[in-house]
């Protein structure tokens, strides 16, 4: 599985980046198979992405990392706090993206970040971030992670980033499981047991299906993870 992870701190080292790192570690921990990660530094595509807004073309690195976003199975975003909202740059990457390929986040799961120095802008994961992968069609799992100055070293960070993480590997693994089976080959029945029974629609005995990939409910994923 492809796990990137975007990033839009300014400093070496930034809190966000600190943040970022923890939340994948923890997703790839929490995945029952080998997950990929690939970390990206907003702050080193700055002009590129400045570039792109004004002319519509990305450069080959910029166009590089689009293009990990779009294939991605999950995705972690995490930004510093600016004037009670994300930060410029990491708006204008999205926007970017957005205007290059539409769908390109619809459907994939996108666990969502920020860090600030108070408490009192937490509610920018619900009232900034949540909404716009809400729009670009995003899956955001139900638990964003603010850390706040005070909240490094402190009881309940932890805590809230193997929750949000478990619920991205979660929807990560459903989404790369749960996608159709080859079919057997002419003249070799299929096994016993192995028609396609996960996610089978109640008194109809057969799959539930969107997109090309089984529908397992969300209460499911989870429940097989913590087992």
């Amino acid at each position: 599985m492809k796990l990137v992870v975007v990033t839009a701190g300014l400093s070496v080292p930034s809190s966000a980046r600190l943040l970022a790192d923890r939340l994948a570690s923890a997703t790839a921990g929490r995945a029952p198979a080998e997950v990929d990660v690939r970390v990206v530094e907003l702050r080193e595509l700055a002009v590129g992405i400045a570039r792109t807004l004004a002319s519509g073309f990305p450069g080959p690195d910029l166009a590089s990392v689009l293009d990990a976003v779009t294939e991605a199975d999950g995705l972690i975003v995490v930004t510093p706090v600016f004037s009670a909202s994300y930060s410029g740059l990491f708006k204008s990457f999205f926007d970017v993206l957005a205007a290059r390929d539409q769908e390109a986040l619809a459907g994939k799961p996108v666990l969502i970040a920020a860090t600030g120095g108070t408490a009192r802008h937490s509610l920018v994961l619900d009232h900034a971030l949540r909404p716009l992968f809400a729009y670009l069609k995003a899956v955001v799992v139900p638990t964003g992670v603010y850390a706040a100055s005070e909240d490094w070293g402190a009881e309940g960070l932890p805590e809230r980033v193997e929750r949000a993480a478990g619920e991205l590997a979660a929807l990560m693994t459903g989404m790369s499981t749960g996608r159709e089976t080859p079919r057997t080959e002419p003249g070799k029945p299929e096994r016993a047991g192995e028609s396609e029974r996960a996610g089978e629609s109640e008194g109809t005995g057969k799959p539930e299906k969107n997109g090309g990939f089984t529908v397992v409910p969300f209460e499911e994923q989870l429940a097989a993870l913590r087992r």
